[in-house]
């Protein structure tokens, strides 16, 4: 257990106190852990890798995981970090020096993906697993391996290991869960093997126990080794925590020295990484697998700020945070968090557009928080010799993200908003359960912009006369968009709304409620209206603790409310424009909450009654007493034809620009600061 210090009458911060990883001394409790970025290539370290850890080591983070790394050529594709040969030792030292140079201990996660490789990445071979179980993520079904390749593949990981710790790494760390190989062989769901390595839960730890005291044997007593395991795998038929508490004690028995705990595999129908989870959910799995240890124990699913990270320490749940995302969006999140400026660090909205989203498209990943993300070197600005006076129109998130790049750079700038507050769409995208965090990435740029002294002006139209009372070297229109009113007969009756007026909470609706759009906000506002009605979060635990009802009813009153909610699509798809890492889960939201949804469904008219829409070539009246518009947006700008009039340069930025998501506002935006000194 963690103990409180007294220092100077207070107490000390928890989050900086030493730890002991076998003799290495990691200097704070934060960890970022090994996060593939698509940033290698051919397996080996590039000068973009090292840049943007580099910047994670000098925001203060203790321990760096890089990874994962591949131990055979069947374990990773070309974009993986390698360890798998000798020829990949170089770019590794380059790796691990450049950490250590700027004071972070350095981890290297080595891994095989066992059935989650696919075979289009290995040459169209079969990939491998302790049984021939199909794989619902790669719809392939592997090869099952043979006693003798069980051998050769544990020598791999030692080798790889072995390469790891001669390139200057100050440890390693093993990835034995989230499905891949080790956490098959541990799981019933996908060892179905009548060996030795199979059966018993016994048989089913030997081949992660033989990894293990292989990459002992090859790094040596005094070398840290640590495994990633999972605390509940939240797979049907698989390895509950139980069990996996049993693996963590036959680690520790054994000869790791820390173990980290995650959750799920990525065949789980549990969300682990959306911003629907709360901070720091899965905790008390680590905190069952603390309580059997004697060893360091990291945890690091939704712990995305300080205060969080914090509170898991003090309660005993855990030794160390591992922190991804969040140092992605602030690489100084430690540095602020140290120096009592928690109000200062930008948090991760686990909104996965620049992270997981990329990784399914094969580019970098970037980042919604932080454009700086991945692109370290060239995104660095510098201040100009030759400052401009600059006008930004709009506080969005486009509009706070341009003045923050524009003060960078050193000129001087004034952000004008016309409504009370900043943040703009950011607050609709956080008005539905489970997605506020939006609402507090609109605070963290507004906080930057009072760190960056920057003026603001809320409840102030631009037009024509102010610009030239103001008379700009250069404006930047934020002007965002307004939301689309299609042309639909009856669409300007009483009972017919826009999506942001509900999500802003300017209307009411009815009991009956029909939404005219299935695109992102259609959805989001589907989960908004279905949440009505429903018990909170405090609500239902009082119930549960004090048995006041049965499971099955906590249940059915936290998922359905008092509204009946439709949403209609004329396209065959629903939240087409949701990335690909959120969009299963608000699908599966909307489907536990009753949302009804018709596909390929136009609406003819509205009538007094309801919906006119035809589906399938035959029309039929959907009666309801709302009518809600969710049929997309248009850019609103009306002040760039006067600015060209009068030969004042300016740039267009985020909605007012072109419709897109939230990161390319920002990323629109903070392209803005290098503009002005270009013009």
């Amino acid at each position: 257990m963690v103990e409180h210090h007294a220092q100077g009458g207070g107490m000390r911060d928890l989050l900086f106190e030493p730890i002991n990883i076998n003799r290495l001394v990691i200097k704070n409790r934060f960890n970022m852990p090994a996060m593939h970025l698509n940033m290698c290539r051919d397996y080996e370290v590039t000068e973009q890798l090292v840049d943007f850890y580099i910047e994670r080591a000098r925001g203060g983070v203790g321990m760096i995981t890089v990874g994962y790394a591949t131990v055979d050529e069947l374990s990773g594709g070309r974009l993986h970090l390698g360890a798998h040969k000798d020829e990949f030792i170089p770019g590794l030292r380059e790796l691990a020096a450049a950490i250590s140079k700027n004071n972070a201990q350095s981890f290297v996660q080595i891994n095989h993906p066992g059935r989650y490789m696919r075979s289009s990445q290995i040459g169209g071979r079969k990939p491998i697993a302790p049984s021939a179980v199909a794989s619902r993520l790669t719809r392939e079904t592997p090869r099952a391996i043979s006693v003798e390749e069980i051998a050769q593949i544990t020598d791999r990981f030692a080798q790889a290991a072995r390469r790891v710790k001669t390139a200057g790494f100050d440890g390693v760390e093993v990835l034995a869960g989230t499905g891949y190989l080790i956490s098959e062989f541990l799981s019933p769901l996908t060892n179905q093997r009548t060996d030795d390595y199979g059966g018993s839960l016994q048989n089913r730890m030997r081949f992660g126990l033989e990894v293990l005291s292989a990459v002992r044997k090859a790094v040596g007593d005094d070398y840290p080794v640590v495994f990633r395991m999972n605390g509940n795998d939240f797979m049907p038929g698989g390895n509950n925590r139980l069990e996996l508490k049993a693996f963590a004690k036959a680690l520790a028995t054994a000869s790791v020295d820390a173990i980290n705990v995650n959750v799920g595999w990525h065949e789980a129908r549990v969300p682990q990484i959306t911003t629907a989870v709360p901070r720091g959910a899965f905790a008390y799995l680590a905190g069952g697998i603390k309580a059997s240890v004697d060893i360091p124990v990291m945890y690091g699913h939704r712990v995305h700020n300080a205060a969080t990270a914090r509170r898991l320490i003090a309660e005993g749940m855990c030794d160390m945070v591992s922190m991804g995302r969040p140092l992605i969006a602030d690489p100084r999140l430690p540095e602020k968090a140290q120096a009592g400026r928690d109000g200062t660090i930008v948090h991760c909205v686990a909104c996965a557009q620049g992270c997981f989203d990329h990784l399914f498209k094969k580019m970098p990943v970037e980042c919604l928080c932080n454009p700086k993300a991945g692109h370290e070197k060239e995104c660095h600005l510098t201040e100009t010799g030759d400052p401009k006076r600059v006008m930004v129109v709009g506080g969005g998130a486009a509009g706070m993200s341009a003045a923050l790049s524009v003060a960078e750079c050193g000129h001087a700038v004034t952000l004008y908003e016309k409504g009370d507050r900043l943040g703009g769409q950011l607050h609709l995208a956080g008005s539905p359960p489970g997605r506020e965090e939006f609402r507090e990435l609109a605070d963290d740029l507004a906080g930057q912009m009072t760190v960056a002294g920057i003026p603001v002006n809320c409840r102030r139209h631009v037009d024509e006369a102010f610009i030239e009372a103001e008379a700009p070297d250069a404006v930047i229109l934020a002007t965002g968009a307004t939301p689309l009113s299609p042309p639909i007969p009856g669409a300007d009756l009483p009972h017919v709304v826009q999506a942001w007026d509900v999500l802003s909470g300017k209307v009411l609706t009815g009991k009956r409620v029909v939404i005219i759009g299935g695109g992102a906000v259609g959805v989001e506002t589907a989960l908004y209206l279905a949440e009505k009605g429903t018990l909170s979060g405090d609500a239902l635990k009082f119930l549960l603790v004090n048995q006041a009802e049965d499971p099955k009813t906590l249940f059915e009153l936290a998922t359905r409310g008092t509204k009946e909610v439709l949403v209609i699509e004329m396209i065959d798809a629903i939240g087409k424009d949701i990335g690909q890492t959120t969009r299963w889960t608000m699908m599966q939201d909307m489907a536990r909450m009753g949302v009804a949804l018709q596909k390929n469904t136009k609406a003819l008219e509205i009538t007094t009654d309801g919906v006119r829409a035809e589906r399938n070539g035959e029309e039929a009246e959907i009666a309801c007493d709302t009518v809600v518009l969710a049929a997309g947006s248009i850019p609103h700008n009306p002040l760039q034809a006067v600015l060209e009039k009068k030969g004042i340069s300016c740039r267009v930025v985020g909605d007012a620009n072109q419709i897109g998501l939230a990161f390319d506002a920002v990323h629109q935006g903070f392209a803005a600061g290098k503009w002005v000194g270009q013009f």
